[in-house]
């Protein structure tokens, strides 16, 4: 790799922010996916932002390390895009999940997770993305990737100290390496995650013909460009972003449930209890009751 393993830095490498259980932790956008608690705290998380021109398929690395007396389980409202992670045990491809993504952490560990941008799964399958959906492969299984080598990259650079900065900038840097080769980005993957953030940024928008509407296309093209790209519906997306929108309230715990739920666009509490509790299988009154105050 021609660098001693976790001896500096890279010098592009952004912490977004780095989360422990100790001390304010402030609400920000990856925050909203992610279903935290009093009774379901979180592990250390470095998080760092893409480098060398990668945004168009990387949205985020995240670098979790644990180390658990009892079994501790994660749960997560996942983002509209597929995930690269390499553990200390696994290394997969992670399709969307349409409904509660979890994973038990177990003993002491690590993992180095790419959160790709709507656009890169397929681009890393060489073709649609509705075979991983709900599920995951080996990343032996993605032909755009040289997988062993990857692995072993990355697992030689967090071994030694799964807290170094510097190892985490060795292992990303062999992400990016491995990812560069696909851009420029076609233009449907460019349209794809123009879509996916138009909507982000705009949470009054809650029918899909809104969104077809805004990007001057049928609502049929649009359930193609999603499906393929994504896995999912646009219906999907438009729930999916009015989830995240809910579990970022709660975590503020500013507003009752009820002027929340007028706020989502819900009808009216009932309609929004309802689907909250049928994807994360609480309640909102229980997980606000579960925040830290």
């Amino acid at each position: 790799m021609g660098e001693t393993v976790g001896s500096r830095i890279r010098a592009d490498l952004v912490i977004i922010r780095h989360v422990t259980d100790t001390g304010p932790r402030p609400v920000d956008p990856i925050d909203r996916a992610h279903l935290t608690g009093t009774s379901r705290p979180s592990p250390p998380i470095y998080r760092y932002a893409p480098g060398g021109g990668l945004e168009p398929l990387v949205q985020r690395y995240w670098i979790p390390v644990w180390s658990v007396e009892e079994p501790q389980r994660q749960s997560t409202l996942q983002h509209p895009a597929c995930l690269v992670v390499v553990s200390n045990t696994y290394a997969r491809f992670y399709g969307v999940v349409r409904g509660l993504s979890s994973v038990t952490l177990e003993g002491t560990g690590w993992a180095v997770g790419t959160m790709l941008t709507p656009a890169a799964g397929s681009l890393l399958l060489d073709g649609p993305v509705t075979p991983v959906t709900d599920t995951y492969v080996d990343l032996d299984a993605v032909p755009a990737l040289d997988a062993p080598t990857l692995v072993a990259r990355v697992r030689a650079a967090m071994e030694p100290d799964p807290t170094d900065p510097g190892a985490h900038g060795v292992a990303i840097a062999e992400v990016e390496r491995q990812l560069a080769p696909l851009l420029p980005l076609d233009p449907q993957g460019l349209l794809v995650n123009d879509v996916v953030t138009w909507l982000r940024d705009h949470p009054e928008v809650s029918r899909v013909g809104e969104v077809a509407e805004a990007f001057a296309t049928s609502e049929r093209t649009l359930q193609r460009l999603v499906l393929q790209r994504v896995g999912m519906t646009p219906k999907w997306l438009v729930q999916r972003r009015r989830l995240h929108d809910a579990v970022e309230r709660l975590k503020a715990g500013t507003t009752s449930l009820a002027a929340m739920a007028a706020e989502l666009g819900y009808a009216d509490q009932a309609h929004f209890t309802q689907d909250f509790r049928t994807v994360t299988g609480m309640t909102p009154g229980r997980y606000l009751d579960d925040q830290p105050r």
